[in-house]
């Protein structure tokens, strides 16, 4: 177990990718806020991690309110002192075809998925810069590199995650690492937001090979943990037995 004890902030935290990291993180000795709507989840994780003798403390979060997430970082803070790590983990997938004309789904991706993201970087980064460090993490996906049917949208959502990632890297001057983590299918409640049949369908195919949600937990948790000087700025996760 590493003792690094850096402060990391984590959204989307109630389940899946952001639940196994809040629990990785704080068994390496790091002190964790989870951030997520669902607050009776985080606080069932909160109580388990303090139980196995982590530090952790939780906070209603909606990243789709500039607000809020800027409140959820000050609230990191106010806990531990400062914040070392925003790992923006909150998105939704609501997949379907384009012609199906699902607005309000393509919205809430917007909303979610990137307005979600640098409402992040927007309460974070002013705090990294003053304390002359930090780092954040971004997910994106496999979505990030590709498109396929019915993912239109939601791939849209994290070709930019992508690019917001590398421009904020190219702007750090060396007090800021950013890392962009990008899943292939991973076990996770994604699915279950997906309202059209057919990509509900197409995705039980899809996902009947799927990583646990703690390898990709276990990738953040190797970015988080380099020494100063070193950004590691993408990181793709995959199951070896899928071709995406």
């Amino acid at each position: 177990m590493t003792q690094t004890g850096k402060v990391v902030a984590i959204t989307g935290a109630s389940s899946g990718i952001g639940e196994a990291t809040a629990l990785r993180l704080a068994a390496d000795g790091h002190r964790v806020l989870l951030g997520a709507r669902r607050t009776d989840r985080l606080e069932r994780l909160t109580e388990k991690i303090i139980g196995e003798g982590g530090t952790a403390a939780f906070r209603a979060l909606d990243v789709t309110d500039a607000q809020d997430t800027r409140a959820f970082v000050d609230a990191a803070r106010a806990e531990f002192g400062r914040i070392d790590v925003l790992v923006n983990n909150a998105g939704v997938m609501p997949l379907s075809p384009l012609e199906a004309l699902k607005t309000d789904e393509w919205d809430r991706m917007i909303d979610v998925n990137v307005r979600g993201v640098l409402h992040g970087i927007a309460a974070a980064l002013p705090a990294m810069r003053a304390q002359g460090a930090g780092h954040i993490v971004n997910i994106a996906s496999v979505g990030a590199y590709e498109v396929s049917p019915t993912a239109a949208v939601y791939c849209a959502t994290k070709f930019a995650v992508r690019a917001i990632s590398e421009g904020l890297r190219q702007e750090s001057g060396g007090d800021l690492r950013v890392t962009l983590v990008s899943p292939g299918v991973t076990e996770s409640e994604l699915a279950d937001s997906i309202s059209d049949p057919a990509a509900r369908e197409a995705m039980k195919t899809y996902r009947a090979v799927a990583l646990p949600a703690s390898a990709i937990a276990d990738a953040i948790a190797h970015v988080v943990s380099q020494p100063p000087g070193v950004d590691v700025n993408e990181v793709i996760v995959r199951p070896s037995a899928s071709a995406r």
